[in-house]
């Protein structure tokens, strides 16, 4: 089973920001990959990196995701059936925020996916090597990479 890490980070919320994923297999990583985006907000690089992290998986792969982000831990495993129930509106009748990227996650999502939260900045390698990545492209302002 695949083992993948996402993170991502904001200079400023909204500002510039940055997404990582890092892929493993058999505890090695196989491949770490980011990007850019101009002006956005820091739940949005942390949606973008597990869309991204799901994009990576064939169809119906399993995998372990772990994210430092409740937010997104919290929207797909409990919230996101609901928002759906209510017509995308959360439970004080105001519209989801970020919809477009709930959507495009909840459609690459499936039962094999096991998400899983890692608190950040607590010293796990693997969060902390997202976490770099994706604040190097806040630095370097590159629009996507690999980083191998």
């Amino acid at each position: 089973m695949k083992i993948i890490y996402t993170d991502g980070a904001c200079s400023g919320n909204p500002g510039p920001g940055g997404w990582a994923v890092v892929a493993l297999e058999n505890g090695h990583i196989v491949k770490k990959w980011g990007g850019f985006k101009g002006n956005t907000t820091n739940n949005r690089m942390e949606l973008q990196a597990a869309i991204k992290a799901l994009g990576y998986l064939k169809p119906n792969e399993s995998a372990k995701i772990f994210t430092d982000s409740e937010y997104v831990k919290k929207g797909i495993t409990i919230w996101l059936d609901n928002w759906k129930k209510k017509g995308w509106k959360t439970a004080n009748k105001k519209p989801v925020k970020n919809q477009d990227l709930w959507k495009t996650l909840d459609s690459l999502n499936h039962s094999g996916i096991q998400w899983l939260y890692v608190a950040g900045h607590t010293g796990d390698e693997m969060n902390d090597l997202c976490d770099s990545i994706a604040r190097q492209f806040i630095t370097t302002r590159q629009k996507r990479t690999m980083i191998e």
